[in-house]
């Protein structure tokens, strides 16, 4: 049985007695009557106090993930903060930012990669790129792949959205997820524009994997969306069939969030408002989603419901890719040698990768250096003023 604290567990058995107790008094449970409908005085069902610590799922926000190890989250992101610096010496201009979240209660982390030589004033594409997990973090194993996107022309920032993993209590237990987090993914687009000239503010995509595919396909629903094209990898989707089949473990870590504080059954509005698979109608932008059947993460019996949604209600938009068996499963696409942080180049790994940068240049056109343009459409301009 699942450690879940020798003061919840006690909670539980005594709440296991009190419910043997109203049983009795209540009589029969459907189905356990009389010939004649009136119930049955005295019948109970035992109650297995192992079997209800298993089962129970708090909602209260002060029981949410209660054995991190903030301290070591903190240590890790630090050495993966000096990894890529170490690694990206002279490969990439590399920094670290922090923003203000749109939602106006935090700052929100972010890494940034740019081509070391940039173009002038919009000239050059760009993407949001948005980690996984629950609880996760921008890792050390992005590097191989963030690095060909710069070798593109792509600018790149990857957000540490509320809940993201290595910035103390305060940070991860701000999760929302399918809530606020959308908004401090969003922002990004705002800081991109505001601060880096040569970023093109038509010409940026979002692409996340596991919970940040979940996040893209939310972005892409949001009305009034700044992206021009979005890719979904392994993306979850449909938070009300993935918690009823992952089970009491994974749910401790929805039902105890701030904004959520409940179970699909007890807030099912709230569960279908942060399932993107009930939304794909809203998606008015080129999308790219990857799965594969051996997922043992999102499990393909969810993920296999977006992919059918966007074939029938999307398919000019949709460019869907079912993978049968992939090495690596839920991680294909990301598979990465951790001596040498190049990529292990599977068939299917080099499939979704090469189905990914041609759907982004041909919606974004990372190779064309506008800045260029536009200096020749000012020069012209300027030239017909004079005559």
């Amino acid at each position: 049985m699942e450690n879940i604290g020798r003061h919840t567990l006690k909670s539980v058995r005594a709440l296991a007695a009190l419910v043997v107790v109203s049983l009795a008094a209540a009589g029969p449970l459907n189905g356990q009557a009389r010939q004649d409908g009136r119930a049955q005085p005295g019948r109970t069902v035992p109650m297995d106090p192992e079997r209800a610590a298993l089962l129970y799922v708090s909602n209260r926000p002060e029981d949410h993930d209660p054995n991190r190890d903030y301290q070591r989250d903190i240590e890790m992101k630090a050495a993966t903060d000096s990894l890529y610096e170490v690694l990206t010496k002279g490969v990439v201009d590399y920094r670290k930012v922090t923003y203000r979240s749109r939602i106006g209660d935090m700052d929100i982390p972010a890494y940034v990669f740019q081509p070391l030589e940039k173009r002038g004033p919009r000239g050059h594409a760009a993407m949001i790129w948005v980690h996984g997990g629950v609880h996760g973090n921008w890792s050390i194993g992005m590097w191989p792949f963030v690095r060909e996107a710069v070798e593109r022309g792509y600018v790149i920032i990857a957000p540490e959205y509320r809940g993201s993993t290595g910035y103390g209590k305060e940070h991860h237990d701000a999760i929302d997820y399918g809530g606020y987090e959308i908004d401090d993914v969003l922002t990004a687009y705002e800081h991109l524009v505001k601060n880096y000239p040569h970023v093109d503010p038509e010409r940026v995509g979002i692409m996340g994997w596991s919970h940040g595919g979940f996040i893209t396909l939310h972005a892409l629903i949001r009305e009034g969306h700044p992206f021009k094209a979005g890719a979904a990898i392994v993306p979850v989707t449909n938070l009300i069939f993935r918690l009823s089949y992952k089970g009491p473990r994974y749910q401790r870590q929805f039902a105890t969030q701030r904004r959520i504080q409940g179970l699909p059954f007890e807030k099912p509005e709230l569960y279908v408002e942060r399932s993107p698979v009930y939304h794909v109608d809203k998606i008015d932008v080129p999308v790219l989603v990857h799965v594969a059947t051996n997922d043992d993460d999102v499990n393909f019996v969810e993920a296999e419901m977006l992919v059918h949604a966007l074939r029938v209600k999307k398919p000019e938009l949709a460019e869907t890719k079912i993978y049968v068996d992939p090495p690596g499963g839920h991680s294909f696409s990301r598979l990465v040698n951790r001596e040498t942080w190049e990529p292990q180049w599977t068939p299917e790994l080099r499939d979704s990768w090469n189905r990914t940068w041609t759907f982004f240049e041909w919606n974004l056109r990372p190779y064309e250096d506008r800045s260029a343009t536009s200096a020749a459409e000012a020069a012209g301009g300027a030239a017909r003023g004079g005559r």
